[in-house]
């Protein structure tokens, strides 16, 4: 711990104020909301200016605050960095080759018309696992509008599931940045989280897609808006294949998981095992995993779908351009959290928490979601969640299934409780062309349901295991 340090090195006996350090964090977090509620703020500006702040506050000495804040950020980017480029390039192949409308047509033609709502949340969660949200609700969302059309009912009955299943990937299941930012801060093995994310996100995709989509499509009737009335059907023929697309989707989230359970499986239990368990590992490894996926992808989805090289490239290199602010926003998540732990904020905040008899996962929950209400962004209450738990003192003694189910409390909490500072709230509204109260009828509740849902699967694992 620092304090110690320093009081080891000035020869005084130094002890920690928890009145300070608590008074500190609290004025810290509140120039933070501050800066991006009232002045609007970019949030890495304002995390940076609140850790800075909680630091100073604190009584750390100006160099040990530089520090941190230089730790904070070299050990949060360098294992997440190459994942969310990564990431970005292999959604955007995904994305520009026909991938996504490959998997709805297919599964809205298996499914049927009766069961398409079931077909649009599975794709909604598959496809938002590489292809960021908003991406993939504009490039699905005509489909909802086809099958609206078609049946005559509300655009919500089918809008509804697909909103559901690409909120659930895209915070609950890895390479998707925010459960990446939380497993890195909490250290916790990627495959723990994609299992149990994929759990937990399967659970509250159901609720609050179908289930909760038949509800609101019957309640409020939604037409499909007049701009897109006149929208072509997909041509079946120049779409990849749905065994290729799931197929290289698959292929970064099986090496991750079997790199998982090998770290389970004792060395000497089996002689095969022990054989392979070099190669497994390395393949395993969650930037060499989507490395591989990638490439797959730009051989089978984008030289072969008749791209050339040079327009390949273009398309890469144009997906990494929003990953700037991602990770620098991640970045400066990782300075909240190592100036909360560098300067003992953390332990008291741990022992207050012990005192409170409220479990860890609790509290990861709530915070996240007392972030996500004031701020909007799922981003950033997922940084400033991570950022207050992980310098728990109960962290260090969790098992990886548990710091995984944590991992899960933090995305519900960032998920639920949407409405107007979240631009998807926005986002939601103008392409299904309602008005705030039903966006807040249907949206809001729709993302409370995804996010209290992942949190009570989550909790009952972590209770339980």
């Amino acid at each position: 711990m620092y304090m110690n340090l320093m009081a080891s090195v000035q020869g005084d006996s130094l002890e920690l104020d928890p009145k300070r350090l608590v008074i500190a964090a609290i004025i810290g977090l509140l120039i933070l909301l501050v800066l991006i509620i009232k002045f609007k703020v970019q949030a890495m500006i304002a995390i940076l200016v609140g850790a800075i702040s909680i630091g100073i506050i604190a009584g750390m000495p100006l160099e040990e605050l530089v520090n941190s804040v230089n730790q904070g950020i070299g050990e949060t980017l360098k294992g997440i960095a190459l994942l969310i480029g990564l990431g970005s390039m292999f959604g955007a192949i995904l994305e520009v080759s026909g991938g996504a409308q490959t998997l709805a047509v297919t599964m809205v033609n298996k499914f049927g018309d009766k069961k398409a709502a079931w077909a649009l949340g599975i794709t909604g969660l598959v496809i938002s696992i590489p292809v960021f949200f908003d991406a993939g609700l504009i490039i699905l969302i005509p489909l909802a509008y086809s099958l609206a059309k078609r049946t005559n009912r509300s655009a919500l009955y089918y809008a509804i599931p697909l909103l559901a299943g690409l909120a659930v990937g895209h915070a609950f299941i890895p390479p998707t940045p925010g459960p990446v930012l939380v497993a890195k801060m909490l250290n916790v093995d990627l495959g723990w989280v994609i299992m149990i994310g994929l759990l937990c996100g399967t659970v509250a995709m159901i609720l609050a897609g179908p289930i909760f989509g038949a509800y609101a499509g019957k309640k409020y009737f939604v037409p499909v808006p007049e701009h897109v009335k006149e929208n072509e059907n997909v041509d079946e023929k120049k779409l990849p294949s749905f065994i290729t697309i799931v197929g290289i989707i698959m292929i970064p989230l099986v090496l991750i998981i079997i790199n998982s359970i090998l770290k389970v499986i004792k060395p000497g239990k089996y002689e095969i095992v022990d054989m392979i368990r070099p190669a497994l590992k390395f393949l395993g490894e969650p930037f060499v995993a989507l490395l591989i996926a990638t490439i797959v992808a730009m051989i089978l989805l984008g030289i072969r779908h008749g791209y050339t090289k040079e327009e390949l490239e273009k398309v890469m290199t144009k997906s990494l351009e929003p990953t700037g602010m991602i990770l620098l926003v991640t970045a400066c998540g990782g300075v909240l959290r190592y100036v909360l732990q560098n300067s003992g904020i953390g332990e008291v905040i741990g022992n207050a928490v012990s005192a409170a008899n409220l479990p860890v996962i609790v509290i990861a929950f709530i915070i996240a979601a007392l972030v996500r209400i004031s701020v909007g962004s799922a981003t950033v209450a997922m940084t400033m969640a991570a950022g207050i738990v992980a310098p728990m003192p109960m962290i260090a003694n969790l098992e990886p299934l548990q710091l995984a189910c944590i991992t899960m409390a933090i995305a519900g909490g960032s998920t639920a409780f949407s409405h107007f500072n979240d631009s998807g709230f926005w986002l939601v509204k103008s392409l299904l062309n309602i008005d705030e109260k039903t966006t807040l009828k249907t949206w809001t509740v729709m993302e409370t349901i995804v996010g209290t849902t992942g949190f009570v699967i989550a909790s009952i694992i972590y209770i339980f295991i």
